[in-house]
């Protein structure tokens, strides 16, 4: 069996719809595909039905941002399963907005150096519940200001650490996140924490009893963090699940539908828990 846990739609910062992404989840022999766009959960009811249609289980699941206080950094938790997603809807919306207004004062920083228009990023942030670098970048593209997404005026502008026309604001705390994908009966797995350097916080947490799992299997991880990170697993018993974390074109490394997968075994242990913490509503 054949299992994606992470991938994104045009719903936030990937460039395929639903449709496309399912069908090739379909045609890379994909069994079960979880699609966790940010910050929202929209994709769900027609995901399933599309699911359905082309042989492929659909686990329903979102890409929460969040924030370490402890440590002033970014941290992305993955929902799946919730048995009450509308508990999160309100969560979701705040985010969103925070990325918005991060967005648009991005948009005027670029606009200061570049002369594009904002309606030249607003039209590749079509469908999505935010705005993300991305469309800026597909602007800048557009007006041949660069060749790719990932080159050097992406490092210019917007690398994380020194970025010109970067904006961050805090996202909610990763604990109360945690205890909100908790109410609403989901199982919360850190994504990805090489990229955001939250190996650290993910023991914390571990240790705590406060988060189920972790994503492993991703590309951003190298075979040192790799094996920090299944010892801190192995240690505390957490789900382990692996993801190709599919944007299409916005990806930042090659990185097609099925590149990083989740065992059955770990599958199995997702949809068992969320089922006991439904059954104990």
């Amino acid at each position: 069996m054949k299992i994606d846990l992470h991938c994104h739609t045009t719903l936030s910062d990937g460039s395929l719809g639903i449709e496309e992404i399912i069908a090739q989840a379909k045609r890379t022999g994909i069994d079960v595909l979880s699609i966790t766009d940010h910050d929202t959960l929209a994709s769900f009811s027609r995901a399933a039905i599309l699911g359905e249609r082309y042989g492929v289980k659909i686990i329903q699941g979102v890409e929460m941002s969040a924030w370490d206080k402890e440590r002033n950094q970014k941290v992305h938790i993955l929902c799946y399963a919730p048995k009450k997603p509308d508990r999160l809807e309100g969560l979701c919306l705040k985010c969103c907005e925070i990325r918005k207004s991060c967005s648009k004062e991005m948009i005027e920083k670029v606009r200061q150096i570049y002369p594009i228009t904002e309606e030249s990023v607003l039209k590749h942030a079509t469908g999505s519940k935010s705005i993300f670098k991305q469309h800026i970048l597909r602007a800048l593209i557009d007006y041949g200001y660069a060749l790719e997404f990932y080159g050097d005026l992406n490092d210019k502008l917007f690398n994380l650490k020194n970025g010109t026309c970067l904006v961050e604001r805090e996202y909610p705390d990763v604990k109360f996140v945690l205890e909100l994908i908790k109410a609403a009966r989901g199982v919360s797995v850190m994504a990805h924490p090489s990229q955001y350097d939250n190996i650290e916080l993910l023991e914390e947490l571990a240790s705590a009893g406060k988060i189920d799992g972790v994503e492993i299997d991703h590309y951003t991880a190298d075979d040192n963090a790799k094996a920090r990170m299944r010892e801190i697993a192995e240690k505390y018993n957490l789900i382990v699940t692996g993801g190709s974390d599919f944007h299409g074109l916005y990806n930042a490394q090659p990185s097609h539908i099925g590149s990083s997968t989740t065992t059955k075994e770990n599958l199995d242990r997702i949809i068992k828990l969320s089922n006991k913490r439904g059954a104990d509503n």
